[in-house]
């Protein structure tokens, strides 16, 4: 299988990676697409590394066809349960693919998950990790693990959770049901919906907004926020002084400073250095 034809790839658009998956018809995710997210997310560590002169400044995750994804081959669990290490084996799976997870959330650029359609179980999961989800009118979301008796374990409980409380999480998850876009805007899971017409080319732009701005101090913004989500306010406080005194050694913000000087606010070009 080459790189061109992988169900999960890398794909350039400028300063962004975007991460493309595409496993037609339904974009399952099966033993083989699971191989390559895992691949996928080890390289984009590499590519978003600040030490390198090309790195990418920001993530995209897209995908081909009508849905994103019908949610995961049913027959991989069949295989896991059947066999006499049933629980071992399941647990291996889910913390590695966490892994997964944690690494895509933990890139120091900002990540974008662009949603044009269905999106279920590991898509959705994977979508909570990015740090902005963007939606199509028509997209939907769900986590339907209920109907093979699971729990979503690819973190997307406890991400819901952060985005729009422990209530909302348990009643998501508990119905399987399926949630328009709009109202996981309402519920800030979605951060923002986006007309149909258009919408591939709309996520792209956002995305290349994003990573055209400071980076370093993108990659200071997550911390703060993670710091705080997970550890309170108090503890982001801490870290202030160590992550947002590192700019002032940035050519962005220097850059920045002279520029708005010089020529007033909002005509900084950044480098990402």
């Amino acid at each position: 299988m080459s790189e061109t034809t992988a169900p999960v790839r890398l794909e350039r658009d400028g300063d962004v990676a975007v991460v493309v998956l595409d496993n037609p018809p339904l974009n399952l995710f099966d033993q083989a697409v699971f191989d390559a997210w895992e691949r996928v997310t080890g390289q984009l560590v590499e590519l978003t590394d600040p030490a390198r002169p090309d790195r990418a400044r920001a993530v995209l995750v897209e995908a081909r066809g009508r849905v994103v994804s019908a949610g995961v081959d049913v027959h991989l669990f069949a295989e896991i349960a059947e066999g006499p290490d049933a629980v071992a084996r399941g647990g291996a799976l889910w913390a590695r693919l966490l892994r997964t997870v944690q690494t895509l959330e933990g890139l120091p650029v900002p990540t974008v998950f662009a949603a044009h359609g269905l999106t279920l179980t590991a898509a959705f999961e994977i979508s909570l990790a990015c740090d902005v989800l963007l939606a199509a009118e028509s997209a939907s979301f769900g986590l339907v693990e209920i109907v093979v008796g699971l729990t979503p374990s690819m973190g997307g409980p406890q991400r819901l959770a952060e985005r729009a409380g422990p209530a909302r999480a348990r009643e998501l998850v508990f119905t399987g049901e399926r949630y328009p876009a709009a109202v996981l805007e309402r519920w800030n899971v979605v951060n923002r919906v986006l007309p149909d017409d258009g919408f591939p080319e709309a996520a792209r732009e956002y995305a290349r907004r994003i990573a055209a701005g400071p980076t370093v101090a993108h990659a200071a913004t997550k911390r703060l926020v993670a710091t705080a989500v997970r550890h309170g306010v108090p503890a982001a406080d801490d870290v202030v002084p160590a992550v947002s005194g590192l700019l002032f050694g940035t050519e962005d913000l220097r850059g920045a400073v002279a520029s708005f000087l010089t020529d007033g606010p909002g005509r900084a070009r950044y480098t990402g250095r």
